[in-house]
């Protein structure tokens, strides 16, 4: 064979090569593109539970509906108590107590419960009561949409 049949047996392969790539690229388009007309009416996708979202270390910890106003609860496999003091506005405190590290036991009212020494804190996590002298160690926790997350 002589170089000139070998360079257009060459060129020919790239072409094959190359126009088979084109068409698998416009099939997977295809696939991926509606299969509908334009305007055709369809279902709206759900809308997510947050606005954003969260950052690497954040997490969903409840629904912004479980944490009452004036009160709060406890999340205990988060180990966190979560309150909500005024409509819209919450926090999120590591369920120890300062005193000497008990596990709290829940959100009575407007009181955080410690059940070891008898220590009570306020909603915003500052001790009104008992032996602790500290606040509660925060986290920090946003309402997202329907969700509260934390983090």
């Amino acid at each position: 064979m002589s170089s000139d049949s070998l360079d257009r047996t060459a060129l020919t392969r790239r072409t094959l090569i190359g126009g088979a790539g084109v068409v698998t690229a416009g099939v997977a388009l295809t696939a991926c593109g509606s299969s509908g007309d334009v305007g055709e009416d369809r279902p709206a996708a759900a809308a997510p539970t947050t606005t954003a979202p969260p950052g690497p270390d954040a997490e969903v910890v409840a629904a912004v509906a479980d944490v009452p106003v004036g009160g709060g609860v406890l999340l205990e496999s988060q180990r966190l108590v979560v309150t909500q003091p005024a409509e819209g506005h919450f926090r999120a405190f590591i369920a120890i107590c300062s005193h000497q590290g008990c596990n709290l036991s829940g959100v009575d009212g407007e009181r955080i419960i410690c059940p070891c020494h008898g220590s009570r804190f306020d909603l915003e996590g500052v001790p009104i009561e008992g032996p602790a002298k500290r606040p509660l160690k925060s986290r920090p926790v946003a309402a997202r949409g329907s969700d509260l997350v934390v983090g």
